[in-house]
């Protein structure tokens, strides 16, 4: 894959900031959460069809609750923009001579002399006064504002395609290697998971692959020894 920014004016790797969270954390959940759900069963001594239907089911839910949870969530970031919005138009507009001084302290804070802040304040209040005191004083940037439905699709639909991979292999695997079939599964998937993150974020490979497989391998280890130790369907 090439350098998002390897030319003048190329895309930023944070503008892919938004659905990237969304689809990154579906798919550390799906993997996770239906792993660590067919490793408690199998751990109870079930049967493979009741592993089977366990992982079925955590699937579906999980999918559902992740669009639900995501949408819920981003629309309660996006409420706060619009909200945000409002209230600056209305303190533009009632207070301009106070908006615009707060424009000149910003820029002086980054380092402006007064007399270029003032200027750069005129020329931007001129151009776009919303806009400016959005980006500069509220930091909300063009092209990363809250997406629900965005967030909700991608989340749900990462979650189905990487919890599949562990309910597979649990699938494919004979009932005495149920468990070590799905550990491996998700070790390899979650490093395929971190890995392909990392590259679209343009962050250290090794680091997040570390960190998801460590994370998820403890999820594992809790919910067996859940079902080892009380020998029951978690």
């Amino acid at each position: 894959m090439s350098n998002p920014i390897d030319h003048p004016g190329g895309p930023h790797y944070v503008t892919r900031s938004g659905w990237l969270r969304a689809a990154v954390l579906g798919g550390n959940d799906g993997i996770i959460s239906v792993a660590a759900l067919i490793v408690g069963v199998a751990a109870a001594d079930a049967s493979p069809t009741a592993v089977m239907i366990a992982g079925i089911a955590g699937l579906s839910a999980g999918a559902t609750s992740m669009a639900a949870g995501e949408y819920v969530s981003v629309s309660s970031q996006s409420d706060i923009e619009r909200a945000d919005i409002v209230r600056e138009a209305d303190a533009l507009e009632k207070f301009p001579d106070a908006e615009f001084d707060e424009l000149v302290d910003i820029y002086q804070k980054r380092g402006l002399t007064e007399e270029t802040a003032r200027r750069v304040a005129q020329e931007l209040t001129q151009a776009d006064a919303l806009g400016a005191h959005l980006r500069d004083e509220l930091g909300m940037v063009e092209g990363l504002e809250a997406n629900p439905l965005q967030a909700a699709f991608l989340s749900a639909l990462a979650f189905s395609l990487a919890g599949a991979i562990p309910l597979l292999a649990a699938g494919a695997a004979p009932a005495d290697r149920i468990v070590s079939a799905v550990l491996i599964s998700t070790v390899l998937s979650l490093a395929v998971l971190g890995s392909i993150g990392a590259k679209l974020g343009g962050a250290p490979i090794i680091r997040a692959v570390l960190r998801v497989v460590i994370l998820g391998l403890f999820a594992l280890a809790v919910t067996f020894g859940v079902g080892w130790l009380f020998n029951v369907t978690v």
